[in-house]
């Protein structure tokens, strides 16, 4: 086992499948091995579907001492574990590696050992909790409002449709995608003033996945290419004030209102993972498998066994909101 060696005290793990290991309380090290403990599970955190870093059947203690006929034994949330398995590697060191993991919980290691030949056997329980994630669908929620024709006017769906068009057509060349979530058409009391109508628009924009055509990483990057949408956007309605201050004709019936566009970020992790950055520091933006989905798959796995039941897990989205 070569190698730097992650310690054992009080850390906690995120893989990326970029990186095979990123020690979350220290540099990342791409030849390092975790070690885990008898006292608490130590946590480790593997991106959903990838493989795990190597995981030792070893304490920091036991690493720097030699042993003898040691006999190793993993165990998971369905029971022990074999190389039979074709997702499961165990090397003769007792190493483990998890490939293509989807199966968060508690895993344990048996170790039986002697440390010289007239000794007793010693036993220990090496503990871990793996835990699966994912990375959030970040995407932007977007809202407008235009002074609109009599709500029911034909017009107003006229114009609905061509707004559409023209914001798909705005983001295409980034690969990203609006869509139209809502359109409500009201009656407004002006301060100081009559009724008018105003339609108000409820937008998405997303990245979509991109080909495999060549390109700068950055440039295919999704938060890149959706931030790049957002200010297309953003630049969109800008230039709509700018034509209706400038028109020496009346305004048409339907127009944008200036002030009006707000964006709202949102992170949606898929059903049954959820970002808590208060269970999950080491891992504070992941989409991190919930308490609720794992006792749905195995009621048997402890994976929570260790954490505060009061502490509320936010499954699938969290907000942020921005005004533009």
């Amino acid at each position: 086992m070569n190698g730097s060696r992650a310690p054992s005290s009080g850390l906690s793990y995120y893989v990326q499948p970029s990186e095979r290991f990123l020690g979350c309380a220290g540099p990342s090290n791409n030849d390092l091995d975790i070690v885990g403990s008898v006292i608490f599970p130590v946590k480790v955190y593997v991106k959903l579907n990838h493989n795990s870093p190597p995981i030792l059947c070893l304490t920091n203690h036991l690493e720097n001492v030699e042993v003898i006929d040691p006999i190793f034994q993993w165990y998971g949330p369905g029971g022990s574990l074999s190389s039979e398995n074709s997702n499961v590697e165990i090397a003769p060191t007792g190493t483990l590696i998890l490939k293509h993991f989807n199966l968060s919980g508690a895993y344990n290691c048996s170790i039986v050992y002697k440390l010289t030949t007239i000794q007793l056997r010693r036993k220990h329980i090496i503990k871990y909790l793996i835990y699966a994630y994912s990375d959030p669908k970040i995407y932007y929620e977007f809202t407008v409002q235009y002074h609109a024709a009599p709500c029911n006017s034909s017009q107003n769906a006229s114009f609905k449709k061509a707004l559409l068009q023209l914001l798909k057509k705005l983001v295409a060349r980034l690969s990203c995608e609006v869509k139209l979530i809502k359109s409500e058409c009201h009656h407004v009391k002006m301060q100081r003033g009559g009724l008018q109508n105003e339609i108000f628009f409820t937008f998405s924009v997303a990245p979509l996945r991109r080909g495999k055509h060549k390109c700068q990483q950055k440039a295919c990057a999704a938060s890149h290419r959706l931030n790049k949408a957002k200010h297309f956007i953003k630049k969109f309605f800008k230039r709509q004030v700018k034509v209706s201050r400038t028109c020496s004709e009346p305004l048409p019936d339907i127009y944008y209102i200036d002030g009006t566009l707000k964006f709202v970020s949102i992170d949606r992790c898929h059903p049954g993972y959820g970002i808590n950055a208060v269970v999950h520091p080491d891992c504070p933006e992941c989409c991190v498998v919930t308490k609720k989905s794992l006792s749905q798959a195995n009621p048997n796995n402890q994976l929570y066994a260790a954490q505060d039941p009061t502490i509320p897990v936010k499954e699938c989205t969290v907000f942020h909101v921005t005004a533009v």
